[in-house]
């Protein structure tokens, strides 16, 4: 931590742990050894996550195991670092073999456009990171204080800027991997070299005081949600040639219920820069917060809160000093949509792609609805790749004009080919996984949600808006896996079957919702939200969303606060 941010206040638990740790190795190689418990300790615990694990347990069984006397049932998260989400059919297959054999057979995308594995028993956790290995996969840095799986458009095939731009994020990505040698160690068996000296020189010791997360989107399509992110390069095309990038800085979307002092916030636009200077720029926004992010305060530690702290114009500054070179000023750009493209689409080169929603990106087979074994299908045939998409959906890649009548095939032969015949708000719909694996949910949010939208698509078919797109998304928690702060209809768990109601997010992702109902149940927000979907669907402006109805209908007259480029105010 730079001098310049030296404080009385202690240092978080974290920080001593990350010092201590010889580079993220810790007590992890002996506490995954220990047979005697399914449990690790916190300082592995909090390790792991630089690994891509999580510890986690099944909290159903919870109840029934105490009064056994027994231990919970623990088990392990792993989250795979997939840039810009782009698997080929050979690593499809792998992954696939690897759920069934050490995980729960389901495979989930998450909206960071990667994959996660869930129910890893401790003694199946290496064999199936050796697996990965196999097909060139790993989980470092996926999860933990490090710049995490980094986000791109995900058809690059498209468009030949669209590549340019996934290969700028893979680019990134490998750039700002941490350089420990620690993983290939614990779970690869690799041997340090002898002598050898292991520094960290973007990272340091310390790493940074909290998550970081980054990605790229190309106008006027904003998938992946942009301004969340903490750092975002927006690309900007001119003459029909990738020009640069319009840098933003600042966005995260946790928060605490009740915590005035936490919020979300979306980013600030820094400046512009040429492709060149990806790295270059990230850097400094990395390293700038590396040395002046809060370390004695977990819920204030984001980059958000340190540019909200010293102000963007600081930043700009201490940014610009390091990458030595100064930013031009933002050129213009436009979003219009967050929504995937589904079903069939035709590729630049003459190949296609196939557009497959998959509500809440979970991948498992259920009697009618056999998605796992359709997938596995298609990587057997498929000659092109795959790409996750940050919606948690999925297309099928590079599809030869000789290839596609077979997929059509498969997907029909399962029943998948009506899976995009779905309401809009279906279509546009995000989860977390929350309960039974997640130790800070709230509430419901993955199992619930098919319930959600039934009851909301009732109301929407009533009022003949089954074909509009509204976005709704629903956390277990505060803490915004799904983005849900930026949805026209956003639902974040706060106790058992009750949920904090958010309204009036812009559907491109460039406004924050706002809270409207503390504590309600779902039936509690259908009931609310009935007679404002009917009014919209009456009243409302040419082109205007839910979202924007409600910002300017039912909520406060302080929108402005919640516009790209401004603060945003505590949720």
């Amino acid at each position: 931590m730079s001098s310049e941010t030296a404080t009385t206040k202690p240092l978080v638990a974290n920080e001593g742990i990350k010092t201590a740790s010889h580079l993220l190795r810790g007590p992890i190689a002996a506490d995954m050894a220990d047979t005697s418990t399914g449990a690790v300790s916190e300082d592995t615990n909090q390790l792991l996550k630089f690994h891509g694990l999580y510890s986690q347990d099944d909290r159903d069984q919870r109840i029934a195991l105490k009064k056994a006397g027994q231990e919970k049932a623990y088990s392990f998260m792993l989250r795979v670092r997939l840039p810009g989400g782009k698997a080929t059919p050979a690593q499809w297959i792998v992954l696939d073999n690897l759920a069934n054999q050490f995980a729960s057979p389901s495979l989930r995308l998450t909206t960071r456009q990667t994959f996660q594995f869930h129910g890893i028993l401790k003694g199946n956790v290496k064999p199936l990171v050796q697996g990965m290995h196999q097909a060139l996969l790993d989980s470092i840095a996926a999860c933990g204080d490090v710049n995490r799986n980094v986000m791109a458009p995900p058809n690059p095939e498209q468009d030949p800027i669209l590549e340019q731009v996934y290969a700028d994020a893979r680019g990134w990505s490998e750039f700002a991997l941490p350089k420990t040698r620690a993983y290939h160690e614990i779970w690869l068996d690799d041997e340090l070299v002898a002598g050898g000296e292991e520094n960290e020189p973007l990272y340091g010791p310390t790493y940074l005081p909290r998550k970081f997360k980054a990605g790229f989107a190309l106008p006027p399509r904003n998938d992946v949600d942009i301004f969340s992110q903490d750092l975002g390069y927006i690309a900007i095309v001119e003459d029909g040639k990738l020009a640069g990038y319009n840098v933003i800085v600042g966005g995260g979307l946790g928060m605490n219920h009740g915590n005035a002092e936490t919020f979300a916030r979306l980013a600030d636009v820094l400046g512009f820069i040429t492709p060149d200077q990806v790295n270059a720029i990230g850097a400094a926004v990395l390293t700038t917060q590396r040395d002046f992010g809060d370390r004695t305060n977990r819920k204030h530690a984001r980059l958000k809160y340190t540019i909200a702290d010293r102000g963007i114009d600081w930043f700009r500054g201490e940014v610009e000093r390091r990458a030595g070179f100064t930013l031009q000023p933002a050129r213009p750009f436009t979003f219009t949509t967050i929504e995937d493209p589904h079903g069939w689409h035709q590729n630049a080169d003459g190949t296609w792609f196939y557009g497959l929603h998959i509500l809440s990106g979970r991948i498992k087979d259920v009697d009618g609805w056999p998605m796992k074994t359709a997938l596995r299908e298609i990587a057997e045939i498929h000659t092109g790749d795959f790409r996750l998409t940050p919606s948690q959906n999925l297309t099928i890649s590079g599809v030869t004009a000789e290839e596609k009548p077979k997929i059509d095939a498969i997907l029909a032969k399962h029943g998948l080919d009506k899976e995009n015949e779905r309401s809009r708000l279906r279509l546009n719909a995000l989860s977390c996984v929350a309960l039974p694996t997640c130790g800070l949910a709230l509430a419901e949010s993955e199992r619930a949600l098919p319930d959600i939208l039934e009851k909301f698509e009732t109301v929407l078919d009533d009022a003949g808006l089954r074909d509009d797109a509204i976005s709704l998304r629903v956390t277990g928690c505060p803490n915004g896996c799904a983005r849900p702060y930026l949805a026209e209809i956003g639902l974040v768990g706060r106790a058992p079957n009750k949920y904090a109601l958010f309204l009036g997010a812009r559907y491109d992702g460039t406004r924050l919702n706002r809270l409207f109902a503390p504590s309600v149940t779902i039936d509690d927000a259908v009931t609310l939200l009935t007679p404002i979907i009917k009014r919209y669907a009456l009243e409302r402006q040419p082109g205007e969303g839910f979202g924007d109805y409600c910002d300017r209908t039912v909520l406060p007259a302080d929108a402005t606060l919640h516009s790209v480029g401004t603060p945003a105010p505590a949720a």
